[in-house]
């Protein structure tokens, strides 16, 4: 006999589609799709088809399940095994990330700047292999000020002037010419001021038209800090080198030390499409809410799986959730979901206790004791505990059954 025949695509969907009710459209059409792929055989596909319905039916979470409580307890639980280290960046000496206890932290309180933000860089297909084009446009991200062009700096208080000794190798390497940088110093020169630059051009003069010794001290320090080009946040810039397991080079990356999510997406030749920051905030005033909570799950799930802690994806999705569903991206203290809760005993057991208790008694709120936390602090019992719990009313009919028909 010969080897038994692949499932036809007729067949296997005809079996598929026997489970219309039980699993949903997505798993349905990637078993058909993996089945055709692998080429199994028709007792193969029934196998593989049940063995799917019967993981998809035991990872349903059951009804009246507290998931809250479970979601904070399967990422509070693994999270305490976290280091409380700042990492290098893989591979990268000059980049630091923040990684662990304190990266997780930074993510659910939703903080404004993270410790050590940074963004990479994917470039368009045309140029993602391309050396030159990938250090020109970090050339063009990294942030360059006056004081990186110089090789000193000093204040001459009898001339009134700031003089600047230039490094004409550190001007190169940045791709700034001598013009870029008059430009530059033209804009902090003042009204009074000028700008003079020596015969062999390695020296450049700033008068600053005043002897007022404190203004001077201003004025220098507005000078050394003043932008020449590059993104405003994005302290350093490097490419890097991406290669597939045979060593071959898949393209280059652009990896910065800090963050300007929205200038980066406008310079030519980058691919927004890939490219992406750690700072949350940022993804959500440029790209909206449905990517501020994408990023939230990305981060979270990164940081569990960079130690090795396994944890279920939807108990991320559920604390994702939570600070996204009202439409703006919120932290989970007091600050955010913690301190919006509708309940007064909840949002007083969780901080400032006294504030919030006085401030319920001076408008008068009152508190409905719907939750798990109220009902605990006042001793109710049962306790309504669990999601989507419902309470049964009985309807009892009118009158007595008749009996035997009469």
């Amino acid at each position: 006999m010969g080897a038994a025949q692949p499932i036809s695509p007729e067949e296997l969907w005809s079996e598929i589609e026997k489970y219309h009710d039980t699993l949903p459209e997505s798993l349905r059409k990637e078993l058909y799709s993996k089945i055709l792929e692998y080429g199994l055989t028709r007792e193969e596909a029934l196998t593989v088809i049940n063995e799917a319905v019967k993981r998809y039916l035991s990872s349903l979470v059951n009804p009246g399940e507290a998931v809250g409580t479970v979601a904070a307890q399967s990422i509070g639980e693994p999270a305490t095994q976290m280091t409380l280290r700042t990492f290098h960046f893989a591979g990268v000496r000059e980049l630091n990330v923040t990684l662990g206890l304190p990266r997780l932290i930074e993510i659910v309180d939703l903080r404004r700047e993270p410790s050590t933000p940074m963004m990479e860089i994917h470039l368009e297909p045309e140029i993602a292999k391309d050396e030159e084009a990938a250090l020109r446009i970090a050339r063009e991200i990294e942030l360059t000020t006056v004081e990186n062009l110089c090789k000193s700096a000093t204040i001459d208080y009898y001339e009134s002037a700031v003089i600047l000794e230039l490094d004409p190798e550190m001007m190169e390497n940045r791709g700034v010419t001598l013009d870029d940088l008059l430009k530059a110093l033209e804009k902090v020169k003042g009204k009074k001021g000028s700008v003079e630059v020596s015969e062999d051009g390695s020296t450049v003069i700033v008068r600053l038209g005043t002897d007022d010794v404190t203004k001077l001290r201003r004025a220098y320090e507005r000078i050394l800090n003043q932008r020449v080009k590059g993104l405003k946040g994005v302290k350093h810039a490097i490419v890097k080198p991406v290669r597939d397991d045979r060593g071959e080079l898949v393209e280059y990356v652009i990896l910065t030390e800090g963050s300007n999510f929205q200038g980066v997406l406008s310079i030519p030749g980058v691919d927004p499409t890939k490219t992406r920051t750690n700072n949350i905030q940022e993804i959500y005033e440029v790209l909206g809410i449905e990517a501020a909570r994408a990023a939230i799950i990305e981060e979270i799930k990164k940081v569990l799986d960079e130690h090795g802690l396994d944890v279920d994806y939807r108990h991320i999705m559920l604390v994702a959730d939570a600070m996204t569903y009202t439409g703006k991206v919120r932290q989970v203290g007091r600050h955010g979901v913690a301190g919006e809760k509708e309940s007064v005993l909840a949002r007083a057991s969780f901080e400032v206790t006294v504030k919030n208790l006085v401030e319920a008694a001076l408008f008068g709120e009152e508190d409905p004791l719907r939750g798990v936390i109220e009902n605990i602090i006042i001793g109710s019992r049962p306790i309504p505990l669990g999601t989507g719990s419902v309470k049964l009313k009985l309807r009892v009919a009118s009158g007595a059954p008749k009996q035997g028909g009469s």
